[in-house]
């Protein structure tokens, strides 16, 4: 679906008239292509002297060769000046070592010059401590003050920009990589205002070209869409795919599954037999699950059915949790798997008409919280995935003008791509992401709606 608006706002005369009139302006959100070569296309500027600021800068060069540092020297990097550094494509600062209140400066410090050479789409890191593993409550206090600071920073840095915030708890170091590749680079287009807290991991990713290499991955409501969108992104990424949709959509399925060399399951995943029928499907195993089938049935509370809402909550809440106990009482989803979740923002910020859908989506992010430390046993991380609006079929239904006031209630002002929510399935699925469970990651370019 055409975002006009977006297209008048980069021509010539529309850049001109939205300035006079002081319009949002959305810039085109850089996304990732086949065959870049690094993450951070441009130059990269690291901040902080802390042991996180050490750990970034062993992985400096795989993330680009254009590395600055903000002091003279360190890490053996050149210091990089507004007035004669090259435009910046990424930040990194380690805020770990700030421990009180007056050491707060230090971001205005080292963000204020380097906002004045930012360039196109540039993405933003903040490193921090969790501070619930702080005993010192001034320092714990200063850490938790981060979120405030980046997501406001995530609303000022425009241009395309993101900002995310990474509490990185003690040997989770070295999980830093994984977690820079997805922040610092495209993928994240729409991600911003973000805040997730990293663990130990001991598995690792051999080949970034192609992360997922050996994987299998399963995708439900994968025939269109979002669904076929995350296939795609898998199947780049090296997994192989089992699509699964309803038998209604099979034509689809089987379409897309031969074009990217996997298989079609059809089946209801509310049917009486659809765990049995799933399990024996996937006789070989599954080491990725992505939840990603759901319907929506609208109505206001006063007006909504028993079948409108149980439809939903079946279909969005109770089948991956029965399908994901299924896999994992036949010994089908492996040591080390991954599994993800689809919720919304409506489960976060409520919508109206939406109350059956956001109890389901709700419930999503529940469930990851809740059953992660189970899994975490087995090397299993659990995590959600929250799109904002994303620019879909069912989007395109919208009404025009709830349609334009969602795709501009954000920082980016502007709709999310189904390659945007596939990009963020994709880093969870991947093996150095069991450093983060249990969480849910907003894809919403941090939506003006909720926290």
């Amino acid at each position: 679906m055409s975002d006009r608006y977006l297209a008048f706002a980069n021509s010539n005369l529309g850049r001109r008239l939205v300035g006079a009139l002081g319009l949002p302006a959305p810039l085109r959100l850089e996304r990732w292509q086949a065959g870049r070569a690094k993450p951070v296309d441009g130059a990269l500027l690291l901040g902080g002297e802390g042991a996180l600021a050490t750990a970034a800068s062993a992985c400096l060069n795989k993330l680009t060769s254009d590395n600055y540092s903000a002091v003279e020297g360190a890490f053996g990097l050149s210091r990089w000046t507004a007035e004669h550094g090259p435009k910046l494509k990424a930040l990194i600062f380690d805020a770990s070592e700030l421990t009180r209140f007056e050491q707060l400066i230090e971001l205005r410090n080292f963000f204020q010059p380097a906002f004045k050479g930012l360039g196109k789409c540039p993405r933003v890191v903040i490193l921090a401590r969790p501070p619930e593993s702080l005993k010192d409550p001034i320092a714990a206090s200063v850490q938790r003050s981060l979120e405030g600071f980046s997501r406001s920073l995530g609303k000022e840095i425009r241009r395309g920009g993101s900002v995310q915030l990474l509490y990185v708890g003690k040997g989770a170091e070295q999980q830093l990589e994984g977690a820079l590749r997805f922040f610092l680079s495209p993928k994240s287009a729409y991600v911003s205002g973000q805040v997730l807290r990293l663990t130990p991991c001991a598995v690792e990713v051999k080949d970034w070209t192609r992360p997922l290499a050996g994987q299998t991955a399963l995708i439900t409501g994968a025939s269109r869409g979002i669904g076929a969108a995350i296939a795609e992104v898998l199947a780049r990424d090296g997994a192989k795919v089992v699509l699964l949709d309803v038998p209604q959509a099979k034509d689809a399925l089987t379409a897309l599954a031969a074009r990217l060399g996997g298989q079609a399951l059809a089946l209801d995943i509310c049917a009486v037999d659809a765990a049995a029928q799933l399990v024996e499907a996937l006789s070989e195993g599954v080491d990725i699950v992505v939840h990603n089938a759901g319907i929506t049935r609208d109505k206001t509370l006063k007006n909504m059915s028993d079948a409108l809402w149980d439809s939903v909550i079946n279909v969005n809440l109770r089948a991956p949790q029965v399908l994901t106990q299924a896999l994992l009482d036949a010994g089908k989803l492996r040591d080390n798997g991954r599994v993800v979740l689809l919720a919304s923002i409506s489960g976060i910020a409520g919508n109206m008409g939406q109350t059956n859908y956001a109890v389901s989506k709700a419930g999503l992010i529940g469930l990851a919280a809740a059953w992660a430390p189970a899994l975490a046993k087995r090397g299993i991380s659990l995590n959600a995935v929250a799109p904002g609006f994303i620019e879909t079929q069912m989007t395109a239904a919208i009404p025009f003008g709830i349609r334009e006031a969602g795709r501009r209630m954000n920082s980016m002002s502007q709709g999310g791509q189904p390659q945007d929510v596939a990009e963020a399935v994709a880093w969870f699925a991947q093996p150095t992401s069991g450093t983060v469970t249990g969480q849910v990651l907003r894809v919403c370019g941090q939506s003006l709606l909720g926290a």
